[in-house]
């Protein structure tokens, strides 16, 4: 649908520079968004597959698949915004022992990972409504130390932003000018909150996202705080438990049509395109969370049952496999730290282990080592979705 009233442009100033800023028009758009059968059709589909994604939560190594799929999310979003740090920095930045890599882009994605359960924390735990104020505390967070520390963590621009080209005059967009971020913010509050539009709540999830994203209020942050919304609404509204939608793996694989949405949706208000294309990517994240905590859940049991049926399952070996289990990658020290066992013992487990290839040494030191669950860590590395075959 094309729809006149999106926004307006404002001419703000950037340094020397002159540039057009767009002030998107308030939600819910106008003319309503069209409840047509395929966007019907689509908002059921992904609503069954959010059912089989919660339901994960009863499974008995739940723990463990959250524990590490938010270590995975934090990976990908990070990776988004330029860093180059891998899972396995950051397993080994938990450990305190900083690999090979630059020690910020380690820092901005635990520092995502922080601000993630904060902002759970806030809405599950205090009931503290998804708001202005709740954004910018999850801005400080996320931007506490690294880079962007200096971008005024927890406070909107001050100064004009811009997103792509070399400077603002060739930008590919200006976002909403500093002096209306406020009020833009707090209509977009409103909106969160308005239970008279009658839409429902993944829909309005994709609204927000949209608009949080075309009113840019931050110098830095953004693309992650507008991802960390959607399941943040999720879960205010009881349709997630936990914070187990990542919307990051969808949006690298399918970047370019993502920004194509957002932009048709500010030149020709065209909410529709993009609700389908946000469906789709909620559900393919969904279906392909699912595959991944059921194939978390194959690998340890099919190598627990090996360790029994080689008559190598001791104590010890079965509490280093266990510590394993939720670590995925560790040092023998803090497996000794985690599991109790002397150093010794920590070392006769492991090499069961990796005489068994269930774990593998990948630091090539003779001191100083480092173990990872060899399966599991190659499976949650994947920056690949399982899109295909869920999508069939």
């Amino acid at each position: 649908m094309q729809r006149t009233n999106t926004g307006e442009y404002y001419l703000s100033q950037t340094g020397e520079e002159k540039v057009r800023a767009f002030i998107p028009a308030p939600l819910p758009p106008v003319p309503p968004v069209e409840m047509e059968p395929k966007l019907v059709n689509a908002l059921a589909d992904t609503m069954l597959a959010l059912g089989r994604l919660n339901s994960l939560r009863i499974a008995p190594d739940y723990g463990l698949f959250l524990y590490q799929y938010v270590r995975k999310e934090a990976v990908l979003s990070s990776k988004i915004e330029g860093t180059q740090s891998t899972l396995a920095d950051l397993l080994a930045h938990e450990d305190s022992d900083i690999p090979g890599v630059p020690l910020d882009d380690v820092v901005e994605v635990s520092n995502y990972m922080a601000a993630m359960e904060y902002g759970r924390k806030r809405v599950m735990e205090d009931g503290f409504p998804i708001s202005s104020r709740l954004m910018r505390e999850i801005h400080k967070v996320l931007l506490a130390s690294g880079r962007g520390s200096d971008k005024n963590p927890g406070e909107f621009k001050r100064s004009q932003n811009w997103l792509g080209g070399t400077r603002p005059g060739n930008a590919h967009f200006v976002p909403t000018p500093p002096h209306e971020t406020a009020r833009c913010i707090g209509e977009l509050e409103k909106f969160i909150h308005d239970d008279q539009t009658g839409l429902h709540t993944l829909l309005k999830a994709g609204l927000v996202h949209v608009q949080f994203e075309t009113i840019h209020p931050f110098l830095d942050g953004n693309g992650r705080i507008g991802r960390m919304l959607v399941p943040l609404m999720l879960m205010q509204e009881g349709i997630l438990d936990e914070p187990t939608l990542y919307l990051s793996l969808f949006l690298k694989e399918y970047r370019s049509e993502y920004y194509a949405h957002l932009q048709a949706v500010r030149e020709t208000g065209n909410w529709e395109s993009w609700l389908l294309f946000f469906l789709d990517g909620v559900r393919l994240v969904a279906l392909d969370a699912v595959h991944a905590a059921d194939s978390l859940q194959e690998i340890y049991q099919k190598d627990r049952q090996r360790l029994v049926e080689s008559g190598k399952n001791s104590k010890v070996v079965m509490q280093v496999h266990e510590c394993m289990m939720i670590r995925q990658a560790a040092n023998p020290k803090r497996i000794s730290e985690q599991t109790g066992l002397s150093m010794p013992s920590v070392m006769r487990g492991l090499r069961t282990l990796m005489e068994m290839a269930i774990v593998e040494e990948t630091t090539g030191r003779q001191r100083n080592t480092r173990y990872k669950y060899t399966e599991t860590c190659a499976l949650l590395a994947t920056e690949i979705g399982n899109f295909s075959q869920e999508s069939s």
